[in-house]
């Protein structure tokens, strides 16, 4: 496909649609909105279906509900609405149903400043809704990685039978690049089929991978959903060796799946003695200090988070094993750089921070670098 002048949004919009994304239901809110605009245009292009709903409550109770009747379902929203959407996030979980949220922060708490970006949600994102449960949540640096990380969103929401968060920012969503999508189809994961008769049939039973196949409404196989602890069958349960099963099931499913899920980059680490850990729109200014800072002569290295969560943490310690220090810049007060500190030890970590609603600057990066 030729190069082409896209927004992250759009690029985002695009990815579902690569995706097979055919489900949307969302509530315009910025800096989103551009995402829910370019599907009530495409979807119906292609047999889908866009609902703008009263709310976001509504809206991810309604993708999850579609994606119950079999259909890859997305919503996107920013910063307040995300906050609404916690305790369904939370059922999708419970549930084990697969489905998106795309989350383009911009600087709060509460409605903050709408159009300024932000990287403040990065915890919200694993422990906003209550309880024990894992999460994935991706987090691109470009408008290309919109695009790719929102297929990925879809692949791995399928694959471990689980609710994905796309954690965007307002600079990624609304900056505009150059890119080339992909020409060839693209094949991210489908639905398990069901092996079994109805009358078998387990909703939440054993599987090789730790992922029971999810069979869609309307195909014969009867089951119950519930936001309670269940059994294989979904029925509610209070039997302590059927809750912990189910707990330890669906930590483990994603532990296993690591090494798929686990997306970094690293360059210049042969030699570094200083490591920059970067993610989202801040990773841009990172790249430019790390290469002003390498000009200089100094031994730098960067690292790319593009999952978030689960964190790399085998990969931050092998590397924070190379360096006398690690630099964390981000656009909140150390969401990521707490997490390093934990594995490699505080005295180690360099935090870089900016919360005015303001671009972290490569400067300020530089500046973090060159004080270790």
């Amino acid at each position: 496909m030729p190069a082409q002048l896209l927004q992250g949004n759009e690029a985002c919009a695009r990815g579902a649609l690569a995706a097979g994304c055919r489900f949307f239901a969302g509530y315009p809110i910025t800096p989103s909105t551009e995402i829910a605009e370019v599907l009530a245009r495409e979807l119906p292009k292609v047999g889908g279906k866009f609902i703008q709903m009263e709310d976001e409550i509504g809206s991810i109770a309604a993708i999850i509900g579609a994606s119950v009747g079999g259909l890859k379902s997305m919503t996107a929203t920013s910063g307040p609405g995300f906050s609404l959407m916690q305790e369904n996030i939370g059922y999708a979980a419970m549930a084990e149903i697969p489905c998106v949220i795309v989350n383009v922060q911009r600087l709060g708490p509460s409605t903050g400043r709408p159009t300024s970006p932000s990287q403040g949600d990065v915890m919200q994102a694993r422990f906003g809704t209550h309880g024990d449960h894992p999460i994935i949540a991706l987090a691109p640096t470009s408008v290309r990685e919109s695009f790719d990380l929102t297929v990925k969103a879809f692949d791995f929401s399928e694959r471990y039978r689980t609710p994905v968060i796309l954690l965007m920012d307002e600079v990624v969503g609304h900056m505009r690049e150059k890119v080339e999508l992909p020409t060839e189809p693209l094949l991210p994961a489908e639905r398990e089929p069901v092996q079994v008769p109805p009358e078998w049939y387990q909703v939440y039973g054993d599987s090789p991978n730790d992922v029971p196949p999810l069979a869609s409404f309307g195909q014969g196989y009867r089951f119950h959903i519930t936001g309670l602890h269940h059994d294989t069958r979904g029925f509610p349960t209070n039997r302590p060796d059927e809750v912990q099963a189910w707990i330890d099931r669906i930590f483990r499913k994603l532990v296993t799946g690591l090494d798929d899920i686990l997306l970094t980059q690293v360059e210049w680490t042969d030699d570094m003695e200083v490591l920059v850990v970067a993610y989202g729109c801040v990773y841009r200014a990172a790249r430019q200090a790390v290469k002003q800072a390498r000009a200089q002569g100094h031994k730098v290295g960067l690292l790319k988070l593009q999952t978030v969560w689960p964190l790399a943490e085998a990969t931050i310690e092998a590397l924070g094993d190379q360096v006398r220090r690690i630099v964390v810049p981000e656009m909140n007060l150390g969401h990521v750089a707490i997490e390093v500190e934990r594995l490699v030890g505080r005295s180690k970590v360099r935090r870089v921070n900016r919360i005015d609603g303001q671009m972290i600057t490569p400067e300020e990066v530089l500046g973090g670098i060159l004080q270790v």
